[in-house]
């Protein structure tokens, strides 16, 4: 079993596991003192949620482009996506075991309540922005659509730039490089993201015209 068929492997189990311990926290008690509250820190994932679904996406979505850079034996990015995907999945691992110990019946003193209302405050701002997106014209939404393919271009050409500059580069220097192309493959994903989030929104605020 190579790497890419090991990791796929590891993440359906995990997906299977992570699905059953969100439907069990959703029916405890005690998990709803941790609502919207992140689960891992934004330097390991991007994903923001007190549910493991998301978090198991995020990495499963990262799958695909591993195999496009192993086939194309791009392998020092490849090699530094690999060893992220496995700190993920390590991480989300340990999480999974840990989880009956996270909702174990905290103490109810005065900081567990006032820190559960700071949650349910930041939930209702969510929710807020959420609204205000919504309600934002189709004249302001495509200015947002346009900005962000800028971006795209942007990133597109950086990375582009990247690459050359790693392909002909030192070998004290081919490592950093490697890890800045990483790092702009990421951006590239999360605008490219943004760009799907905004073109549904105006799909919706035009069907409300």
């Amino acid at each position: 079993m190579n790497a890419l068929e090991r990791l796929t492997a590891s993440l359906t189990q995990l997906a299977i596991k992570a699905e059953q311990t969100d439907l069990k926290n959703s029916q405890v008690k005690a998990h709803r003192l941790i609502e919207n509250t992140n689960l891992f820190s934004a330097e390991l994932f991007v994903s923001q949620s007190d549910r493991f679904s998301p978090y198991i996406k995020e990495v499963q979505h990262k799958i695909p482009e591993l195999k496009r850079l192993l086939q194309a034996n791009r392998n020092e990015i490849s090699t530094l996506l690999l060893h992220q995907i496995e700190q993920q999945i390590s991480a989300l691992t340990n999480a999974l075991h840990s989880n009956a110990a996270l909702h174990q019946a905290p103490k109810r003193s005065f900081d567990a309540h006032h820190k559960a209302k700071l949650n349910r405050a930041k939930s209702q701002n969510n929710y807020k922005n959420a609204a205000k997106k919504l309600l934002l014209n189709s004249q302001q939404l495509y200015q947002k659509l346009r900005e962000h393919h800028e971006f795209e271009r942007r990133l597109m050409d950086m990375l582009t730039e990247r690459e050359s500059q790693r392909m002909h580069c030192k070998a004290n220097e081919n490592k950093k490089l490697s890890a800045e192309v990483l790092a702009l493959h990421q951006r590239l994903g999360r605008c490219r993201k943004a760009i799907s989030v905004i073109e549904r929104d105006i799909e919706l605020a035009e069907k409300r015209h």
